[in-house]
């Protein structure tokens, strides 16, 4: 069955959900490529967004993977256009009316309702990736002790990445 009209129907609905970053469209991210199209797995999504958040560029180049998968190097292509395209057009005619409507009063309670729109949106990605990737208690402290080290002390990411690749190195056997 050809994939193509699918993924280019999934990855521009999901651009359109990525209010707050891409994180945001991972709840329905999850939903249409593991659960309705069943493209991968829910720890293949997982490990593709693991891996987006370690190379250069938007994080959300994971979609050329999936895009891959379900329909060869056209889906992967499409994937990228169908992601990238319907929001980079809605953020230049929405750039150019909000510089418009600078004085307009409801520009600020718009502003002021959308950031907890993005915070609700991140928080659900997050929950979302928390119950595929924390799946015992090691994980769960591996989890913890990012966040803990995060919030406590200015630490380079990159170093916290690495150092979760030794611990799983040296806790999960194969």
């Amino acid at each position: 069955m050809n994939q193509i009209p699918a993924v280019i129907r999934v990855f521009a609905y999901l651009s359109l959900l990525t209010v707050g970053g891409g994180m945001a469209a991972f709840p329905e991210m999850k939903v249409l490529t593991v659960d309705v199209h069943k493209w991968l797995n829910f720890h293949q999504l997982i490990h593709l967004y693991s891996v987006g958040q370690m190379a250069p560029g938007p994080n959300m180049m994971m979609i050329v993977s999936i895009g891959e998968w379900a329909a060869g190097a056209l889906g992967a292509l499409l994937a990228v256009v169908a992601f990238f395209g319907p929001t980079a057009v809605l953020t230049f005619v929405v750039g150019r009316l909000w510089k418009r409507l600078e004085k307009w009063p409801w520009r600020t309670s718009i502003q002021q309702g959308l950031a907890p729109v993005s915070i609700g949106l991140l928080l659900a990605g997050c929950f979302t990736m928390a119950k595929g990737a924390v799946t015992g208690t090691e994980t769960a402290a591996i989890a913890v002790g990012v966040l803990l080290i995060l919030l406590r002390y200015k630490v380079n990411p990159a170093l916290l990445v690495v150092g979760g690749a030794i611990v799983g190195l040296l806790s999960f056997k194969p």
